[in-house]
């Protein structure tokens, strides 16, 4: 990645999370329970029958809302677990079930190695982000687990399952042209975002092909 692009995506990460850990807890309640009224009318759920999410921490959009829509639509709701590379995998939870954290102090489910689902086994993945553009790209937080997990998608025509929906706040949208998130050759695009005001179809990659 040319140099100009790391400190782009370096000064975007730090500009996103110092406004992220801004909003007062009553705005970021707020902004979960209108992700989970946008999501619940997504068609897509309705076919679904297992819907991933993550347990949000520095900032990240809640998702408090969603564990029990999913309840009421009879899906599985899973959070993602951490192995040893990059690579994430998935154990269902609901709330109140047990927690354990990973190496990065982030809770996830206190379940056996042979109950966890990979990647391609899910419907619908909500991802996390700290940067977005209407085209589907996101800037993460740099670790590159989801494109990694989700790098088969790269391979087949979008839309797909596993549908990628990112999940941010309005302001974390920026342009297109933005060089922080000009597509790089491990990037999965996402096919929708969810923002705390409006849902977002993204258009997919052209060069997209089936295999």
């Amino acid at each position: 990645m040319p140099p100009a692009n790391l400190d782009a995506r370096r000064t975007l990460r730090h500009l996103m999370r110092a406004r992220r850990a801004t909003l007062p807890a009553r705005q970021r309640l707020e902004a979960g329970n209108a992700l989970a009224q946008q999501l619940a009318l997504l068609p897509i759920v309705e076919s679904a029958q297992t819907l991933a999410g993550y347990f949000a921490c520095t900032g990240e959009l809640p998702l408090h809302e969603v564990p029990g829509l999913c309840r009421a639509r009879d899906l599985d709701y899973l959070l993602p677990v951490l192995g040893r590379g990059r690579g994430l995998r998935f154990a269902r939870w609901q709330t109140g079930a047990s927690l354990l954290s990973n190496r990065y102090g982030i809770p996830e489910p206190d379940v056996a190695e042979a109950e966890l689902l990979a990647p391609e086994h899910l419907d619908i993945v909500l991802v996390p982000l700290l940067a977005f553009e209407r085209g589907g790209m996101r800037l993460g937080s740099g670790g590159g687990f989801y494109d990694a997990s989700f790098a088969m998608l790269q391979r087949v025509r979008r839309p797909a399952r596993p549908w990628l929906c990112g999940v941010a706040y309005a302001f974390q949208e920026v342009d297109s042209v933005h060089p922080a998130l000009q597509a790089q050759p491990w990037d999965v695009r996402l096919d929708a975002v969810l923002t705390d005001r409006e849902t977002i179809l993204c258009a997919q990659d052209p060069a997209c092909t089936t295999g």
